[in-house]
This record gives structure tokens, C-alpha cells and sequence, in this order.
């Protein structure tokens, strides 16, 4: 799986739309509403690069509202969640 931060500035007055309407989109599986230097930061998650050009440029991009976007793909992913959750992997509850 292939992941994408991206950093979404709107135009002001439009965020909860445009956020809304960026979470619908297919391969945008969360979107924050942030603070600091852009509005939206969204994650995409693709099977193949190809697909990035098509959510994030043919789609993300063109939803009305969003001004410009800056794209930072990850090369590794580092979550204390997915590695408690491994290790809890067959560990039954003791109740």
C-alpha cells in the first residue's frame, strides 16, 4: 500500500465543504482539519503509484475550493497502534 500526505489549502470559508467533499473521494481515507501553515492535511492510500496521479491530481486538486496542495509520499509507516496490535495477535482476553 502506497501513502500519501497531503497538504490541502482552501479558500477560508469553504473548509468544512471542501473537506467533506475530499473525504468521499476513492483513495482519501481520512482527512484533518489543522492548524498551522494549511488548512486540510488528507491521506491517501493507493496500491499503485499510478493512482496517486489520479486521486491527488484529477481529483483532489479539482475539488472546488482547493487552492493549492503539496504532496509528501511515505516510504515507511511507524504506528505504536499497528504494533500493539501485532503483538496482541492470539493473546485472548484473561477475564
Amino acid at each position: 500500500m502506497i501513502t500519501a500526505i497531503v497538504l490541502v489549502q482552501t479558500e477560508v470559508d469553504r473548509i468544512p465543504e471542501v473537506a467533506a467533499a475530499i473525504a468521499e473521494l476513492d483513495g482519501v481515507s481520512e482527512v484533518y482539519s489543522v492548524t498551522g501553515g494549511v488548512d486540510l492535511i488528507a491521506l491517501v492510500r493507493v496500491r499503485r503509484h499510478e493512482e496517486l496521479a489520479e486521486v491527488i491530481a484529477d481529483r483532489l486538486h479539482k475539488v472546488p475550493g482547493v487552492v493549492d496542495t503539496t504532496t509528501h509520499i511515505a516510504f515507511r509507516a511507524y504506528s505504536r497502534h499497528d504494533l500493539e496490535a501485532a503483538f496482541a495477535l492470539g493473546v485472548e482476553d484473561a477475564d
